[in-house]
């Protein structure tokens, strides 16, 4: 049975309802985001000015896709898997779960830390709303750290602006190309391929499979190695090349 999305009313309530995108609020997020790349509350508002109709989308997809129609019916709020520290830790050495439990320990970082910023400077019910493209928007939220491990981008400054050109390629969400162009504006002539890094972060989005259709649950069982290989994700080597003491120094 085919789902015809289109002919559903799925606008949440409230001021999200509106596909409108508010570009002064953006610029002037993008502003203080790029004054300081750690603040990430930033990030958030840059998406909720410039989502448009990329929730509404990527769920219509995310239904048409072989394991969406049990994820969306599942509904499963990844923040929770994700905060099973008991549960991250059963995971066998080499895979996702094992590499993501990992990265978060040394990084000192949480899904429920993310979920945080994205709650900041607006109503948190708006966030947390029971409704499906409020549990997607979350669910693409809740994703990016492992997205960084599938990827292989650090938390430096070039890692991130890779992984901002990646996001956009995979969710068609303009807040994130907005991000990338604001990034790749920082980045000079150096000498080094920091511009090449972020436009390739881009094209290994658009050759990788769509991972939020992805059942994160089973991929963080596999071992790393043959996630990436299945997903699509090879080496990026223009990132790679960069100095990993020198990756940040363009973004501060």
């Amino acid at each position: 049975m085919t789902v015809a999305t289109q002919d559903c009313n799925f606008e949440r309530s409230g001021s999200r309802s509106s596909y409108r995108r508010d570009w002064v609020r953006a610029f002037r997020a993008l502003r203080r985001l790029l004054a300081n790349k750690d603040d990430t509350q930033h990030v958030f508002e840059i998406m909720r000015a410039l989502s448009g109709r990329s929730e509404l989308d990527g769920y219509s997809r995310l239904l048409k896709s072989p394991r969406g129609g049990r994820l969306a019916y599942e509904r499963v709020e990844l923040v929770q898997r994700l905060m099973d520290r008991s549960r991250l830790d059963a995971f066998a050495p080499g895979t996702v779960g094992a590499a993501y439990a990992e990265f978060t320990a040394r990084e000192n970082l949480s899904a429920e830390g993310l979920a945080e910023e994205s709650r900041k400077g607006v109503a948190a019910e708006e966030v947390d709303e029971p409704h499906p493209l409020a549990w997607y928007g979350r669910r693409i939220r809740d994703s990016h750290d492992l997205w960084h491990i599938l990827t292989g981008y650090g938390r430096d400054g070039l890692g991130e602006a890779c992984l901002v050109a990646f996001s956009y390629a995979q969710t068609r969400s303009l807040g994130w190309a907005f991000i990338a162009l604001g990034l790749l504006s920082r980045a000079g002539d150096t000498g080094l391929p920091v511009r090449r890094a972020i436009i390739e972060g881009y094209r290994r989005g658009r050759s990788a499979v769509w991972l939020p259709g992805e059942d994160y649950e089973h991929l963080m069982a596999e071992p790393l190695a043959a996630a990436r290989a299945r997903l699509g994700l090879g080496r990026a080597p223009i990132y790679q090349s960069v100095p990993v003491e020198r990756r940040d120094i363009y973004f501060r």
